[in-house]
């Protein structure tokens, strides 16, 4: 993968300056949540909400077989349950 470096400064209130091509590589715009990294070494990477959202759906899908609906699975789950408590 081709890393792209940009430099900006840390502005007055902990403000950050993402700069525009920075932006689009990134694919969020204004107003947009994004997440921020910090792994043990320091180093920070910056994602959008979208993107990390994706990423959290491929590595559980190493560990979900077929096609199932996690949550689909979740909520059968609860109505047997329910039904177990009620008797």
């Amino acid at each position: 993968m081709d890393m792209e470096t940009y430099k900006t400064k840390l502005s007055e209130g902990g403000r950050v300056v993402i700069p525009a091509k920075a932006r689009k590589a990134l694919g969020i715009n204004i107003g947009d949540d994004i997440v921020i990294r910090v792994d043990k070494t320091g180093d920070a990477t910056i994602s959008s909400v979208r993107r990390s959202v994706e990423r959290a759906q491929r590595i559980v899908a190493k560990y979900v077989k077929g096609k199932k609906s996690l949550a689909d699975e979740l909520v059968e789950e609860r109505r047997r349950e329910g039904k177990d408590e009620r008797g």
